[in-house]
This record gives C-alpha cells, sequence and structure tokens, in this order.
C-alpha cells in the first residue's frame, strides 16, 4: 500500500506591512524604564470605547476600535513582554498597570 500524498501549497498574501509587524515582535524588553515606557504608551484597553448616557439613559455605544488597528496584536505582545519583564526579572509589582 501506498500513502497518499498530500501537496501542501502556500496561499500568495500580499501584506505590505508584514516587515514592520516582524520588526515589533523582535524588539527585545531588556531595561526597566524601557518597559515602563512601553506600559505607559501602550493602553490596555481601547480609549475609544465609549457609552454614550444622557439623564441616565444610555443613547449609543461605541465599540472597541482598536482591533481596527493592523499593529493590534504587535503592540498587545509588546506590552505583555514589558510587563512579563518587570514581573519577572524585576520582581515589580504591576497591578497598577493592568486594567
Amino acid at each position: 500500500m501506498t500513502s497518499p500524498t498530500h501537496s501542501r501549497k502556500k496561499k500568495f498574501t500580499l501584506d505590505p506591512l508584514s516587515p514592520l509587524k516582524r520588526w515589533l515582535n523582535k524588539i527585545e524588553v531588556n531595561s526597566t524604564s524601557f518597559a515602563h515606557f512601553l506600559c505607559r504608551v501602550i493602553p490596555c484597553s481601547c480609549p475609544f470605547e465609549r457609552t454614550i448616557t444622557v439623564l441616565g439613559r444610555s443613547l449609543i455605544h461605541i465599540p472597541p476600535l482598536c482591533k481596527l488597528n493592523p499593529f493590534y496584536h504587535e503592540f498587545v505582545g509588546l506590552r505583555l513582554k514589558a510587563l512579563t519583564y518587570l514581573a519577572d526579572i524585576c520582581g515589580e509589582n504591576v497591578d497598577h498597570y493592568i486594567c
């Protein structure tokens, strides 16, 4: 018996932002000041999400729009690297950076 061979074809995707995404993923957090800077600059939740209320009644809810950012996952990963560095390597309490 012969086993069936599976051909693996790679799909061609055009992503002009992939070099910048790879560069962001390769950033290493290896200083306390850089880690604190990243935690201050990259928000822990979407700053655009809002619920507009008038006289105690919710009129409209604006959903989080951050996932529309093409670098959203890279920024969240970079913030996680910074938090991990501060907590694990530096032994700092990072509760004030967590929402």
